[in-house]
């Protein structure tokens, strides 16, 4: 692990892995393949169970709320923490099954909770947008039953909102794709992109 010399005393610093599974079906095999990265790497995780938690979207309720805490930058609110705890993670991993071009619904609903002004993201004086999460590298891990064509819309997604409004440059993804075509080895497709992370982890 690096440390760094701190009044004379040697800090260890740990690596903050935020894992959030949107992973519905109980055998998922986007699970099985994100944890399979996890083992690869160091650090200190935490796991988000997004089936378990249970975050609310917004309404024309809690968005007014909301936005008037911001306003005055109180972030003093438990509806805050989910938001804190991801920018200050130092590495982010997303579990995400492929599901209709994209991902599950509850993912979409945690990055509602998320994307708070002042605490993930910001605004430069000339109205740009300014990342303000710790993370230097985002993972992203799907499976699909058929193919995923022409991309994965749900990482590129996840992606464009890593690189323009978190400040988080880097990011991965890993992905098993036509699992449920007749004759399919699901077996080998899961273990073709097993070593795809030995091998990118490696490096």
């Amino acid at each position: 692990m690096p440390s760094e010399e701190a009044h004379g005393k040697e800090v260890l610093m740990i690596n903050n892995i935020l894992y959030i599974d949107s992973c519905v079906r109980q055998n998922s095999r986007t699970r099985r393949l994100a944890r399979h990265l996890l083992g690869k790497l160091e650090g200190r995780i935490t796991t988000i169970n997004l089936d378990e938690k249970r975050l609310s979207p917004h309404t024309c309720i809690s968005l007014p709320e909301r936005d008037s805490l911001i306003s005055v930058c109180d972030f003093s609110s438990e509806y805050f923490n989910t938001a804190k705890e991801f920018a200050n993670a130092d590495t982010i991993v997303i579990a995400a099954p492929y599901w209709d071009m994209s991902f599950p619904a509850s993912l979409k609903i945690y990055i509602e909770n998320i994307m708070v002004q002042g605490i993930t993201f910001g605004y430069t004086e000339d109205g740009q947008p300014l990342g303000l999460c710790k993370a230097k590298e985002l993972f992203y891990v799907s499976t699909a039953g058929g193919p995923v064509v022409p991309h994965n819309e749900g990482y590129e997604y996840i992606k464009g909102l890593a690189n323009i409004y978190w400040g988080i440059e880097k990011t991965h993804i890993f992905q098993a794709e036509s699992l449920d075509i007749v004759g399919a080895d699901v077996e080998a497709i899961l273990a073709k992109t097993m070593h795809e992370i030995d091998v990118a982890m490696a490096k």
